[in-house]
């Protein structure tokens, strides 16, 4: 007999093991976020894969009150760029906060969470994104 695992069950493993990759130059030390092949600042090839630090701070936010359909519903939220320790800055959408509370200077961790569903029916899409560190 074959076991399926449910598919919460699978995402909540995953969610253990998640990592916050990026790239660091070998040239000038630049760590930036997403990996890309080419540095940003200059220029350089063959960046190496890094795993990032999950802790920043929130250096620049917006708060989306007309959002896109696919995030209908789920107004406002506020989206964040986050300086991570060491450097690199992601765009991510901040969660566990209301958006009155948010301020730049925040502290904030990285965290494995629901990002949207394609349909009623269809499949849910997880990924990084950070709340308030305690």
């Amino acid at each position: 007999m074959v076991w399926a695992e449910s598919v919460p069950r699978v995402w909540r493993e995953r969610a253990k093991k998640y990592r916050l990759l990026g790239g660091k130059c070998p040239a000038c030390g630049s760590v930036v976020y997403p990996h890309r092949q080419v540095c940003p600042y200059c220029g350089s090839e063959g960046l190496q894969l890094v795993e990032l630090p999950r802790k920043g701070r929130v250096i620049s936010y917006t708060v989306i009150r007309h959002p896109p359909s696919d995030f209908v519903g789920k107004e406002p939220y506020v989206v964040a760029i986050v300086e991570l320790e060491g450097g690199a800055r992601v765009l991510a959408q901040l969660t566990d906060v209301k958006p009155e509370e948010v301020r730049e200077g925040m502290e904030v961790e990285a965290v494995f969470r629901r990002y949207r569903e394609q349909s009623p029916d269809g499949i849910i899409e997880y990924g990084i994104k950070f709340r308030p560190a305690h």
